[in-house]
């Protein structure tokens, strides 16, 4: 399994203007939607919402990934946002979140679902990969940098 199969580069923002975790949901909600039509953002939201009630998605060094699962999906589907400033997602570190990855699935669809987020936590321990993510000026530099770190071996 591939990121670039679920995350497309339209699905990308270099720059986050949410403030707090609330926004930062909604933004990569709204993203997720746009690049997707047949997804309602308020249902993504939601889904979001609900899996932040269990516990932070936070996982600490400037990561964030927020998922759920959804019944209206047939695959699983991604957004990924930049927040330079960094947003108090009340990361397991207690440090502010950077980076957010923000991934969908299909309501039946555990194996897939826990692969692909182990995917993307083993891809952003890296501390250069997350240095360079930071350090690129646009959605399309940040997709290009994700794709290339996900083929490596």
């Amino acid at each position: 399994m591939r990121i670039a199969e679920f995350l497309s580069p339209d699905a990308v923002i270099a720059d986050l203007r949410a403030r707090d975790k609330q926004e930062v949901l909604r933004e990569l909600s709204m993203t997720l939607a746009k690049a997707h039509p047949p997804l309602k953002e308020e249902r993504l939201v939601e889904v979001l919402r609900e899996r932040e009630k269990l516990g932070s998605t936070g996982i600490g060094e400037g990561v964030a990934i927020p998922h759920g699962k959804h019944s209206g999906l047939t695959q699983l589907m991604a957004a990924f946002g930049v927040s330079r400033q960094g947003v108090d997602f009340e990361a397991i570190d207690g440090k502010p979140t950077h980076l957010f990855f923000a991934l969908v699935a299909p309501e039946n669809s555990a194996g897939v679902h826990l692969k692909a987020l182990a995917r993307i936590s083993r891809l952003f321990k890296n501390p250069r990969f997350r240095a360079a993510i930071l350090e690129a000026p646009t959605t399309a530099d940040i997709h290009a940098l994700i794709v290339q770190e996900d083929a490596r071996p």
